[in-house]
Protein backbone atom coordinates (compact mmCIF):
# COMPACT_ATOMS: atom_id res chain seq x y z
CA UNK A 1 0.00 0.00 0.00
CA UNK A 2 2.88 2.18 -0.94
CA UNK A 3 1.23 4.25 -3.18
CA UNK A 4 -1.92 4.69 -1.03
CA UNK A 5 -0.05 6.19 1.72
CA UNK A 6 1.85 8.33 -1.04
CA UNK A 7 -1.74 9.72 -1.63
CA UNK A 8 -2.78 10.57 1.55
CA UNK A 9 0.34 12.48 1.98
CA UNK A 10 -0.54 14.26 -1.27
CA UNK A 11 -3.99 15.19 -0.38
CA UNK A 12 -3.03 17.90 2.25
CA UNK A 13 -1.88 19.74 -0.69
CA UNK A 14 -5.70 21.27 -1.03
CA UNK A 15 -5.22 22.73 2.46
CA UNK A 16 -2.15 24.32 1.54
CA UNK A 17 -3.46 25.91 -1.29
CA UNK A 18 -5.66 27.33 0.93
CA UNK A 19 -3.55 27.78 4.19
CA UNK A 20 -0.49 28.63 2.77
CA UNK A 21 2.07 28.34 5.84
CA UNK A 22 0.97 25.26 7.17
CA UNK A 23 2.70 22.62 7.36
CA UNK A 24 1.24 18.73 5.79
CA UNK A 25 0.12 17.49 9.48
CA UNK A 26 -1.05 20.71 10.63
CA UNK A 27 -3.15 21.02 7.57
CA UNK A 28 -4.38 17.48 7.93
CA UNK A 29 -5.69 18.35 11.53
CA UNK A 30 -6.91 21.65 10.34
CA UNK A 31 -8.66 21.34 6.96
CA UNK A 32 -12.66 21.32 8.45
CA UNK A 33 -11.13 24.41 10.50
CA UNK A 34 -10.92 28.26 8.84
CA UNK A 35 -7.95 28.34 7.11
CA UNK A 36 -5.44 30.93 8.77
CA UNK A 37 -4.18 32.69 5.32
CA UNK A 38 -1.39 34.93 4.44
CA UNK A 39 -3.10 38.34 2.66
CA UNK A 40 -4.30 37.71 -0.79
CA UNK A 41 -3.50 39.63 -3.68
CA UNK A 42 -3.87 39.80 -7.08
CA UNK A 43 -0.15 39.42 -7.74
CA UNK A 44 0.18 36.88 -4.58
CA UNK A 45 -2.99 34.86 -6.75
CA UNK A 46 -1.39 35.09 -10.09
CA UNK A 47 1.94 33.53 -8.38
CA UNK A 48 0.27 30.84 -7.23
CA UNK A 49 -1.69 30.10 -10.65
CA UNK A 50 1.49 30.15 -12.23
CA UNK A 51 3.08 27.68 -9.97
CA UNK A 52 0.36 25.03 -10.26
CA UNK A 53 0.92 25.36 -13.63
CA UNK A 54 4.89 24.80 -13.65
CA UNK A 55 4.43 22.02 -11.15
CA UNK A 56 1.62 20.13 -13.17
CA UNK A 57 4.32 20.43 -16.07
CA UNK A 58 6.81 18.94 -14.68
CA UNK A 59 5.01 16.24 -12.95
CA UNK A 60 4.12 15.35 -16.68
CA UNK A 61 7.11 15.75 -17.88
CA UNK A 62 8.43 13.24 -15.45
CA UNK A 63 5.47 10.68 -16.49
CA UNK A 64 6.69 11.09 -20.65
CA UNK A 65 9.63 9.48 -19.21
CA UNK A 66 8.97 7.19 -16.59
CA UNK A 67 5.72 6.22 -17.45
CA UNK A 68 5.51 2.22 -18.34
CA UNK A 69 2.64 2.28 -20.87
CA UNK A 70 1.84 4.98 -23.95
CA UNK A 71 -1.30 5.93 -21.82
CA UNK A 72 0.57 6.77 -18.60
CA UNK A 73 2.92 8.81 -21.06
CA UNK A 74 0.51 10.13 -23.36
CA UNK A 75 -1.26 11.70 -20.09
CA UNK A 76 1.85 13.32 -18.96
CA UNK A 77 2.37 14.66 -22.84
CA UNK A 78 -1.29 16.58 -21.86
CA UNK A 79 -0.68 17.67 -18.95
CA UNK A 80 2.41 19.23 -20.24
CA UNK A 81 0.78 20.91 -23.28
CA UNK A 82 -2.29 21.92 -21.61
CA UNK A 83 -0.41 23.84 -18.40
CA UNK A 84 1.92 25.15 -20.55
CA UNK A 85 -0.37 27.02 -22.63
CA UNK A 86 -2.52 27.92 -19.28
CA UNK A 87 0.78 29.03 -17.78
CA UNK A 88 1.43 31.73 -21.13
CA UNK A 89 -1.85 32.81 -21.20
CA UNK A 90 -1.48 33.57 -17.04
CA UNK A 91 1.86 34.98 -17.42
CA UNK A 92 0.67 37.19 -21.07
CA UNK A 93 -2.09 38.41 -18.48
CA UNK A 94 0.10 39.44 -15.93
CA UNK A 95 2.37 41.58 -18.46
CA UNK A 96 -0.77 42.92 -20.07
CA UNK A 97 -1.90 44.44 -16.94
CA UNK A 98 1.45 45.65 -15.27
CA UNK A 99 1.53 42.53 -12.86
CA UNK A 100 4.32 41.05 -11.29
CA UNK A 101 3.47 37.68 -9.73
CA UNK A 102 4.56 37.64 -6.09
CA UNK A 103 4.93 34.27 -4.11
CA UNK A 104 3.75 33.90 -0.61
CA UNK A 105 6.56 34.72 2.08
CA UNK A 106 6.67 30.94 3.28
CA UNK A 107 5.06 29.10 0.19
CA UNK A 108 5.13 25.83 1.39
CA UNK A 109 3.30 24.44 -1.39
CA UNK A 110 7.10 24.56 -3.25
CA UNK A 111 8.43 22.63 -0.51
CA UNK A 112 5.73 19.93 -1.17
CA UNK A 113 6.04 20.18 -4.37
CA UNK A 114 9.26 19.51 -4.57
CA UNK A 115 9.05 16.44 -1.80
CA UNK A 116 6.34 15.11 -3.99
CA UNK A 117 8.39 15.14 -7.03
CA UNK A 118 11.12 13.22 -5.27
CA UNK A 119 8.83 10.86 -4.34
CA UNK A 120 7.75 10.08 -7.80
CA UNK A 121 11.55 10.34 -9.39
CA UNK A 122 12.04 7.48 -6.83
CA UNK A 123 9.18 5.30 -8.04
CA UNK A 124 9.52 3.30 -10.73
CA UNK A 125 7.07 0.48 -13.02
CA UNK A 126 4.09 0.33 -12.09
CA UNK A 127 4.39 2.24 -8.92
CA UNK A 128 5.25 4.82 -10.59
CA UNK A 129 1.97 5.18 -12.59
CA UNK A 130 -0.04 4.39 -9.77
CA UNK A 131 1.59 7.24 -7.71
CA UNK A 132 1.64 9.37 -10.76
CA UNK A 133 -2.03 9.11 -10.99
CA UNK A 134 -2.89 9.64 -7.54
CA UNK A 135 -0.80 12.50 -7.34
CA UNK A 136 -2.37 14.09 -10.76
CA UNK A 137 -6.12 13.10 -8.74
CA UNK A 138 -5.05 14.86 -5.37
CA UNK A 139 -2.79 17.74 -7.19
CA UNK A 140 -5.88 18.46 -9.27
CA UNK A 141 -8.60 18.44 -6.66
CA UNK A 142 -6.51 20.69 -4.39
CA UNK A 143 -6.08 23.80 -7.02
CA UNK A 144 -9.86 22.94 -8.31
CA UNK A 145 -11.13 23.60 -4.66
CA UNK A 146 -8.42 26.34 -4.04
CA UNK A 147 -9.85 28.14 -7.05
CA UNK A 148 -13.32 28.03 -6.13
CA UNK A 149 -13.29 29.10 -2.45
CA UNK A 150 -10.12 30.60 -1.68
CA UNK A 151 -8.65 32.49 -4.95
CA UNK A 152 -11.78 33.30 -7.04
CA UNK A 153 -12.99 34.98 -4.21
CA UNK A 154 -10.22 37.50 -3.29
CA UNK A 155 -9.01 38.58 -6.73
CA UNK A 156 -10.20 42.15 -7.58
CA UNK A 157 -9.28 41.62 -11.22
CA UNK A 158 -11.96 41.13 -13.25
CA UNK A 159 -9.70 40.12 -16.56
CA UNK A 160 -7.44 37.40 -14.01
CA UNK A 161 -11.12 35.78 -13.26
CA UNK A 162 -12.16 35.30 -16.42
CA UNK A 163 -8.83 33.55 -17.10
CA UNK A 164 -9.50 31.34 -14.14
CA UNK A 165 -12.62 30.79 -15.01
CA UNK A 166 -12.32 29.89 -18.57
CA UNK A 167 -9.29 27.18 -17.61
CA UNK A 168 -11.28 25.82 -14.59
CA UNK A 169 -13.48 22.75 -16.51
CA UNK A 170 -9.63 21.84 -17.97
CA UNK A 171 -8.87 21.26 -14.38
CA UNK A 172 -11.63 19.19 -13.55
CA UNK A 173 -10.82 17.30 -16.92
CA UNK A 174 -7.35 16.36 -15.98
CA UNK A 175 -8.45 15.33 -12.53
CA UNK A 176 -11.51 13.40 -14.04
CA UNK A 177 -9.23 12.03 -16.65
CA UNK A 178 -6.78 10.81 -13.96
CA UNK A 179 -9.05 9.29 -11.72
CA UNK A 180 -10.43 7.35 -14.03
CA UNK A 181 -7.22 5.77 -15.68
CA UNK A 182 -5.93 4.69 -11.87
CA UNK A 183 -9.39 2.88 -11.71
CA UNK A 184 -8.49 1.60 -14.75
CA UNK A 185 -5.34 0.56 -13.70
CA UNK A 186 -6.60 -0.83 -10.50
CA UNK A 187 -9.10 -2.88 -12.20
CA UNK A 188 -6.23 -4.48 -14.47
CA UNK A 189 -4.36 -4.92 -10.75
CA UNK A 190 -7.26 -7.01 -9.22
CA UNK A 191 -8.08 -9.13 -12.96
CA UNK A 192 -4.21 -10.46 -12.41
Amino acid sequence: MHSRSLSARLLPVAALVVAFAARPALAQQQAAAPAKSAALDDPTIVAIFDAANTWDMETGALAMKKGTSQEVRDFGKMLERDHKMVRQQGRDLAKKLGVTPTPPKDFAMAKDHAAALAKLRSASGKAFDRAFFEHEVAFHKAVIDAVTSTLLPALHNQEVKDLVTKVAPAFQAHMMAAQNLLDKQSKVAEAR
